[in-house]
């Protein structure tokens, strides 16, 4: 997802893991981005440069999040640094994310624009609750929770939609996946093969 740049900081969990190489973003159609990824069980060094990795990649592509399945990696984890409704970045690491979405008189949704880093160039309006918590492990494995309104809440939800081998284009109307399509298709000479690496 694409980033506004606010300026406060939320780290309870951490800083993001620095160092990185930026890879290239796996695209919509890419097998891995279509099937469930599978758990992370090993918590290393491997997997720590894996972070790094994505979180230098999805600096580099402007993005607020970044699954791993999106630099080819088959594992359910992703990175984030986002905004939420008052514009407090949050930042952190998740592993196996659970997603917790409010239920019953408490379910608001939020029709606003959303994009993908691995189909870039392109926005449509998407449905979401307005608010979710996400849980799951972090690099060590200890447990981590976040949960946010406004973008974070949109970011927690497309990131572990990753995770289940969802992209957002699959919650769209054909109609409205078909806009998406033009959009990318016109902005696809900015985001040549390999982008951003």
């Amino acid at each position: 997802m694409p980033d506004p740049q606010p300026t406060h900081v939320r780290a309870p969990h951490g800083p993001l893991p620095e160092g990185g190489t930026v890879r290239p973003i796996t695209r919509w159609g890419t097998p891995v981005m279509h099937r469930p990824q599978a758990a992370v069980t090993t918590y290393d060094d491997a997997l720590a440069s894996l972070a790094a990795d994505m979180v230098a990649t999805m600096y580099a592509a402007d993005g607020v999040g970044l699954a791993a399945c999106q630099v080819g990696e088959d594992l359910a984890m992703f990175v984030f640094d986002c905004p939420d409704e008052e514009g407090v970045r949050t930042v952190g690491v998740v592993c196996n994310p659970v997603l917790t979405l409010p239920e019953g008189k408490d379910r608001r949704l939020d029709d606003d624009d959303e994009g993908c880093l691995s189909f870039p160039g392109s926005f449509e309006s998407c449905a979401r609750p307005s608010w979710a918590r996400v849980d799951g492990q972090g690099l060590d494995g200890e447990p981590v929770s976040f949960e946010g309104d406004g973008m974070l809440a949109r970011c927690l939800q497309h990131e572990t939609d990753h995770t289940l081998g969802t992209v957002f284009g699959d919650r769209l109307s054909a109609k409205a996946r078909k806009r998406l399509g033009k959009k990318h298709d016109a902005a696809a000479a900015d985001y040549p093969p390999g982008w951003p690496a």
